[in-house]
């Protein structure tokens, strides 16, 4: 299994090295500010500095409801941009060659922000799914996490949607990023917002289910976001990507059928 290096991508993209370089160190750059972040919220959630564990949740006021859709939506971005690499090279690539043919210029951070958009809409799902949760007591305090049954049921049902045609589809797109590019092209700075906006929402269709996965492991679990992270990226990069989501169904089912039953 071998993920192909951003060099050699940049090379198949006919992108000038500074450029390729200049938008990796970015997007490290934003990937590194969002995890050191979410390893501070985590940090002060389970009171690793002398705080005592809560044992019930407090009624959520407008800046909870504020600081959880942040928490959430910039914890997705640590865990979701790296994979989004190659798509921001290939606009970098193709939007350079419409700037030949004198066509606008869009900077690639422009770009960008149509991804960022999407996952906010999964911050802010997340973020009532989470304070539903806690309203109904399906969630503990300590370790933020659902209990055994319901943990379960959304392990099988992360499994289940890894075999369906929808994941399948979103993958696909996620997975073809030029070809998606050629075929969705929009010019001026709107249409390129617009653009991976449309992107962007067949990335949330294709790994929404897998971020729900944070609910039965706990979203204050570093390790688990870790894991979750690096399969996604391996999952849209890799050669058998789609071979991998289909067979990570299979497990996840049969897992979760195994927590189920035990």
């Amino acid at each position: 299994m071998r993920v192909p290096s951003a060099d050699s991508f940049c090379l198949r993209q006919d992108l000038p090295s500074y450029v390729c370089a200049t938008i990796i160190a970015a997007l490290a750059g934003v990937t590194i500010i969002a995890w050191l972040y979410t390893w501070l919220q985590v940090r002060a959630m389970t009171g690793i500095e002398d705080m005592a564990m809560p044992t019930e949740f407090g009624p959520w006021t407008i800046s909870d409801v504020a600081l959880n859709i942040a928490i959430w939506w910039i914890m997705m971005i640590g865990m979701m941009l790296p994979s989004a690499m190659p798509m921001m090279l290939v606009f970098a690539a193709v939007n350079r060659s419409q700037r030949a043919r004198g066509g606008a210029f869009v900077p690639t951070a422009v770009f960008a922000a149509g991804y960022l958009i999407a996952w906010a809409v999964f911050g802010l799902a997340a973020t009532f799914a989470e304070w539903g949760l806690e309203q109904a007591a399906l969630i503990a305090p300590a370790t933020q996490r659902v209990g055994p049954t319901l943990g379960a049921g959304i392990v099988i049902a992360a499994g289940l949607y890894q075999l369906t045609p929808l994941k399948n589809a979103c993958l696909a797109h996620c997975r073809s990023p030029l070809d998606f590019v050629l075929n969705h092209w929009r010019e001026g700075a709107a249409g390129a917002v617009r653009m991976e906006l449309e992107h962007g929402l067949y990335c949330l269709g294709c790994c929404w289910v897998l971020m729900a996965l944070l609910f039965a492991v706990g979203f204050v679990n570093l390790l688990w976001m870790a894991v979750l992270t690096a399969f996604v990226l391996i999952e849209k990069l890799v050669p058998a990507g789609q071979w991998i989501a289909r067979v990570s169904g299979l497990l996840l089912l049969g897992f979760g059928v195994f927590l189920l039953t035990a």
